[in-house]
């Protein structure tokens, strides 16, 4: 009766769903999850039966991100509309047993297959490939106990018409590539560990054979990310000795992403000597130790570049311009630039420079106009100081870039030069950055009115002006220049914390304030403010931010105490859309009233707080569970005891499991010795995506896969 009389009140307004035409229902229904589509709502009434299986929502199923399909849902999801699936992304379904791998089998007309971080053995990987005869594209894990002497005949078929492959290498082999005999794009993701379970050091070194050798003829992207520990390094060098021999005439895009030291050797030399003499490159990205001290960069050719990566690099302004730019070309193909850690890119020369000194704005200047059309831009881990000089401050020039999308800043680099001039850097009320004895100080109060705040000065900084220019930026990265995060990757949490630079010490809340005016924000990183005192602007961000998405909030303020608590409880009163929250702050108290005002994020589905020292209160956990129930992620590094964490986690996996096939539990404490051992077990989608800190704008070209 409910029912009917919905309807007919419907009817009586003039609105009916099922009205409309099947062009709008069909945009309607492709924001639909597919299980959902097929599984419940085609059976609702015939119309929707016919339009939930047309071909434009049936082509593509995405279940990388939906944490509620189970080993079920995938068996009828398959069975229904397997022969109508071109494209399948499975990436991330960690929690999905490996015979469910075996359903893919029905989906005959696959073309594209992305399985990275399944569980999938290789005689599953040989029955199943041996089905799939059209497919061009794979992603897989390569984990220890891979065998390519397991697979099929039917199924190196299969591999050697792929020519798209992402390989996530968790051992050292050479996995599926020597099988892709013509691949044209490869992509390599290098996660082995140094040492074993048992405590033994592993070797890189792989027993290269005729039958073994990748074949790069075709080869038009590489494309290598390496993650801390020498067996990586050992590994992708086996990768590039095919390389050095004969570079690829074809080859576009050649990127090698690899943190701290990685040395260039004879082999690599030549393959670079090679590639400048034989190639016109799109798209660059090379370890810091190739491109440091030598004229590479002068020698390599360039077509119309997209996307380049100088990541902590020692590169010159002057360099950059002469030799990237090539003295203010135009470079209006170029949409992502990684200049991360790049402490002299803005600046002529690097030989007698000290890292905190000035920039050039003439070369900021040269780079805005030749690179109109940037999307993506990172200047982070730098300090980029402007001068007094009137309209040539770093954030006046970036205004200019209108299509920005994403940028990432050193918090020293917004400083409006004229208020810190007139503002010393130590004040009465500024806060002490170090564990020592806490000072009682008076706290200013700021007007929670954002149209209050802009009476004051903020309307006037050039912060300000910049977050009001770039009205359609998706995600901003505000860092200091000297933060390190406390959350290990491969080592102990035992770390030193350094100063923030001196120009970031009146960076505070009237900046974050500024952020609220970008209407169409979805992700934001805030690490180390210095001089955050109620964190009052965090409130306008939740008012005025309604797209927000993913927040990471790391060091603000005081490191003694959290002093934007209240702020951010306000905040999240209003995120109804935030989905990943990451909190890293000494002596954070996650108590009753902090998890009750995250209860209003309806929509959070991933939560990690890392803080030295912090404090929980496991019944606030369990309650926050319940009533969240979204929340697939829970990850705390506490100075809890080890007792607690572990009860805790046990509660919550015992309680919560069985209706959430993804949930993912780990509480530890943070300075515990066997933390690192612990970090390995995390799915890599969440250590890469939200539990690690670091650095995303630019990170890696844009669609480099999916």
């Amino acid at each position: 009766q409910e029912v009917v009389s919905e309807e007919s009140e419907e009817e009586s307004n003039g609105v009916n769903l099922m009205e409309f035409s099947d062009e709008i229902l069909l945009h309607i229904l492709s924001y639909v999850p597919c299980t959902d589509l097929v599984l419940n709502v085609r059976r609702t009434c015939r119309k929707l039966a016919t339009l939930c299986l047309d071909k434009s929502l049936t082509h593509t199923v995405l279940l990388h991100k939906d944490y509620k399909v189970n080993k079920d849902k995938v068996k009828q999801l398959m069975r229904d509309i397997g022969k109508e699936i071109y494209q399948l992304n499975m990436a991330g379904c960690y929690w999905l047993p490996s015979s469910t791998i075996d359903h893919v089998t029905r989906c005959k007309n696959l073309v594209k297959l992305n399985l990275s971080g399944c569980h999938v053995t290789s005689l599953r990987l040989s029955k199943m490939l041996s089905t799939l005869q059209h497919l061009r594209s794979l992603a897989i894990d390569v984990n220890p106990g891979f065998d390519a002497s397991q697979l099929s005949s039917e199924c190196k078929a299969t591999l050697s018409r792929v020519s798209e492959l992402k390989q996530t290498l968790y051992t050292p082999s050479y996995g599926v590539v020597p099988c892709c005999t013509s691949l044209e794009k490869l992509l390599l993701y290098f996660e082995i560990l140094d040492r074993s379970r048992e405590g033994f050091m592993l070797s890189g070194q792989l027993m290269v054979g005729e039958s073994n050798v990748p074949h790069y003829q075709n080869l038009r992207i590489f494309y290598a990310r390496l993650a801390p520990g020498y067996v990586n390094q050992e590994v992708v060098r086996l990768y590039l000795a095919v390389l050095s021999d004969r570079t690829p005439e074809n080859l576009h895009a050649f990127l090698i992403s690899a943190p701290g030291s990685f040395a260039e050797t004879g082999a690599t030399k030549n393959l670079l000597d090679s590639m400048a003499r034989n190639v016109r490159l799109d798209a660059l990205q090379l370890p810091k130790a190739w491109i440091n001290g030598s004229g590479l960069l002068q020698h390599l050719k360039f077509n119309n570049p997209f996307y380049f990566s100088f990541s902590r690099c020692t590169l010159s302004g002057g360099h950059l311009i002469q030799r990237v730019i090539n003295g203010g070309k135009d470079l209006k193909s170029l949409t992502s630039l990684n200049l991360s850690g790049c402490v002299h890119c803005l600046a002529p020369e690097s030989l007698f420079r000290k890292a905190e000194d000035d920039i050039d704005s003439s070369i900021l200047e040269s780079l805005v106009v030749s690179c109109c059309n940037l999307r993506h831009l990172n200047l982070s881990a730098a300090h980029h100081h402007s001068s007094e000089s009137i309209g040539n401050h770093l954030c006046q020039l970036l205004s200019r870039l209108k299509h920005l999308l994403s940028l990432a800043l050193p918090v020293c680099s917004i400083t409006d030069v004229a208020a810190s001039a007139e503002k010393p850097p130590t004040t009465p009320n500024m806060v002490p950055q170090t564990f020592g004895k806490k000072v009682r100080i008076g706290i200013p109060t700021y007007p929670r009115n954002l149209g209050d705040q802009a009476n004051q000065k903020i309307e006037s900084s050039v912060f300000w002006a910049l977050m009001g220019s770039l009205r359609f930026l998706e995600t901003l990265e505000i860092i200091g220049s000297s933060f390190s995060s406390a959350m290990p990757r491969n080592e102990p949490a035992i770390r030193n914390s350094l100063p923030p630079c001196v120009r970031a010490q009146s960076v505070g809340d009237s900046e974050v304030a500024a952020i609220s005016q970008l209407t169409y924000l979805q992700s934001l990183t805030l690490a180390q403010l210095p001089n955050i005192l109620t964190g009052s602007g965090l409130v306008n961000i939740g008012l005025q931010c309604q797209h927000l998405r993913t927040l990471s909030l790391a060091n603000l303020g005081m490191i003694g105490k959290v002093v934007y608590m209240s702020a951010l409880m306000d905040m999240l009163k209003h995120c109804r859309c935030l989905r990943d929250l990451r909190l890293e702050q000494p002596y954070f108290c996650a108590g009753a009233q902090f998890f009750q005002a995250l209860s209003h994020c309806s929509s959070l589905q991933r939560l990690c707080i890392v803080s030295r020292s912090g404090t929980l209160q496991s019944d606030a956990v369990m309650s926050f569970m319940a009533s969240c129930l979204e929340v697939i992620m829970c990850h705390m590094f506490m100075g809890e005891p080890l007792t607690v964490c572990k009860n805790l986690q046990q509660s919550i996996v015992r309680s919560f499991q069985a209706e959430r096939p993804a949930l993912n539990v780990v509480i530890f404490p943070l300075l515990h010795e066997d933390l690192t051992e612990v970090i390995r077990d995390v799915p890599m989608r969440h250590l890469d995506e939200i539990t690690l800190f670091k650095s995303r704008v630019a990170e890696e070209p844009p669609n480099l896969w999916w």
